[in-house]
């Protein structure tokens, strides 16, 4: 049975549009420019950190995140940037009983604009800056593990990465669900490990409901 849900963050709970936007403002890049040049990157299967490179080489994400702060420009979410579903999608898995958490790759400070953001609405915020370990390596889905008070076949994994976040989490031993958003599951939907890796594939978050209770009707 399915006991426990984690959220991914990027593109699974929060649209990142505008934090990427904000990024091509910094570089000097024409926005479109910069979303085509990251489209183009992840369809490579290359890291989404190589689009600052094609643009400015020896680019170092972590010195210009400093740098952003000290000018008073951080990179920063809000309650704006949340997807519709994600609100009265956890009041439902909550009503249903469900453990609730979320886990992702981000920083210290994206870690308190979560926990500013969720803290009555969770069980778990862990980021992969809190943990000293990034998705996709096992020790982040083994940080997951331990946090969540139940085994990991009983953990369903919500992200919008085949890599980075179905894979390793399968790996795991953990279910996993697809959400079809953002860059990188708009390229991925199509592919053979997208079609077979997840419990379930998603179009909305509001979805996953009355697929847990399917799921754990059919476990009896």
């Amino acid at each position: 049975m399915i006991r426990a849900v984690v959220f991914d963050v990027g593109e699974c709970l929060v649209d990142e549009t505008r934090e990427y936007s904000t990024w091509a403002d910094w570089l000097g890049v024409p926005r479109h420019t910069f979303h085509a040049m990251f489209g183009a990157v992840i369809a490579q299967g290359r890291d989404y950190r190589e689009v600052f490179q094609e643009f400015r080489p020896g680019f170092d994400l972590y010195k210009e995140r400093e740098l952003r702060v000290a000018a008073g420009q951080p990179e920063a979410f809000d309650e704006r940037d949340l997807y519709e579903d994600v609100r009265p999608t956890f009041r439902q898995l909550r009503t249903d009983g469900l453990w609730l958490g979320i886990a992702g790759n981000q920083t210290i400070r994206a870690g308190k604009l979560l926990r500013e953001l969720f803290a009555e609405d969770v069980d778990l915020i862990g980021t992969s800056d809190d943990w000293g370990a990034s998705k996709p390596a096992p020790e982040f889905f083994q940080r997951v593990a331990e946090a969540v008070p139940f085994r990991n076949d009983e953990i369903l994994y919500v992200g919008d990465r085949v890599d980075n976040d179905l894979r390793p989490a399968v790996t795991a031993g953990m279910h996993t669900a697809l959400v079809h958003r953002g860059p990188w599951a708009t390229i991925q939907w199509r592919t053979a490990e997208a079609e077979k890796l997840p419990a379930f594939r998603i179009e909305s978050l509001l979805e996953l409901s009355g697929l847990i209770i399917n799921f754990n009707e059919s476990a009896h």
